[in-house]
């Protein structure tokens, strides 16, 4: 009866683990691979323990089980496994892209799995326009003007707010960035263009109260994940604007057309209606719409502006071509740029600032703002 327990419990997290090789077709299992992909370092005990007791209770099923146990421990260690890997080579990919600067700690290490969280700073609420708030984050110990990261939320366009995983905004505010997390108006109420009017009142408020916020107005760089990575690349090259430096997208689409041509009503996400409430139609019927807010689409020589895209290659929400693609596009432009692709991660994949893919997003994204805001 016992072994029949374990052998199940083995199996189980070899299910799990296996979460970090395929993209998760349900939500559940998503939020499923989110856990296993960055916190696989901590879950890697469970295996341990139920290998530990198969071998010590014996048995005909304990070598099945054990190694069971063993291969679901190897695939959990993978993630951080290929983390160092990656570390390896990432400083000369970064310095490659946007030139040399000092960052003062490693892409990756394994202490930093185990580290104390980001301390706070204060939050200041402030109302770009009626309706519109904002959370501005105070670049801490700065005397001078701070550079400014204009923070935009995901949420698929039509949920998710200004509060979406604030510690890299208290981090970068201890790194003497200021950060401005922006709210914008979601579809289907509002469709595009409309949720980049919103973005860019915020960049024109920011500019306009820059001495009162102890921000240089003319340092600016759009930040966004996942719809918010769609925004930030689609207004910084759509909307040139002298003080935007850069573009950052984590896991976003910059193709809509590309995106329909994939998209379904049974996905994850029912991708068909989200495109649909936030462009006001197929690229048929919409078609404007649809280019103008695919920064792949439209970006040239002359609108482009340095570029960083992280992204895992089991995104189930956003598919990992995207930015791909759009890396290859700049590649041909000669526009500095850079993709941090990390092959076990998976959509929020920065959800865990201290797992694998947090640590060299984070590593990435502060060399990109050394760089591009000197």
């Amino acid at each position: 009866m016992l072994s029949g327990t374990l052998l199940f419990l083995a199996l189980v997290c070899a299910g799990a683990a296996s979460l970090t090789w395929w993209r998760a077709p349900t939500t559940w299992q998503w939020k499923a691979s989110i856990l296993v992909g960055e916190f696989g370092h901590v879950l890697v005990v469970l295996p341990l323990l139920v290998g530990t007791v198969a071998w010590w209770q014996g048995g005909e099923l304990r070598g099945g089980i054990v190694a069971v146990c063993a291969l679901a421990a190897l695939v959990l260690l993978r993630p951080v496994a290929q983390a160092a890997w990656i570390a390896r080579v990432l400083p000369a990919q970064l310095e490659a892209a946007f030139g040399k600067v000092e960052i003062g700690r490693a892409p990756f290490s394994f202490g930093a799995l185990i580290a104390r969280g980001t301390m706070r700073v204060p939050v200041e609420t402030r109302e770009v326009a009626p309706g519109l708030p904002m959370d501005f984050y105070r670049a801490a110990g700065r005397t001078a003007a701070a550079p400014c990261v204009v923070m935009i939320h995901g949420g698929g366009w039509d949920n998710g707010d200004r509060t979406q995983l604030p510690e890299v905004n208290h981090h970068l505010a201890q790194r003497g960035y200021a950060v401005a997390a922006v709210s914008y108006r979601l579809a289907p109420q509002t469709m595009w263009p409309g949720q980049a009017d919103d973005i860019t009142a915020a960049v024109s408020y920011l500019k306009a109260h820059a001495t009162e916020l102890g921000i240089d107005a003319t340092r600016l760089v759009l930040m966004g994940r996942s719809a918010g990575g769609q925004l930030a690349t689609a207004i910084a090259y759509g909307r040139p604007d002298p003080a935007v430096r850069g573009a950052v997208s984590f896991y976003g689409p910059h193709d809509q057309v590309f995106a329909w041509g994939f998209s379904r009503e049974d996905d994850i996400l029912n991708a068909v209606k989200l495109l649909r409430q936030y462009l006001g139609g197929t690229p048929d019927t919409a078609a404007e719409a649809y280019r103008t807010a695919s920064g792949y689409l439209f970006v040239n020589t002359t609108n482009a502006v340095p570029t960083l895209m992280v992204h895992g290659l089991q995104d189930s929400m956003v598919w990992h071509k995207q930015s791909e693609r759009l890396h290859t596009k700049l590649n041909g432009l000669g526009v500095p740029n850079a993709f941090v692709s990390l092959p076990w991660a998976t959509h929020a994949c920065d959800f865990n600032p201290r797992g694998p893919s947090g640590q060299l997003s984070w590593y990435a994204l502060e060399w990109f703002l050394t760089a591009v805001t000197k």
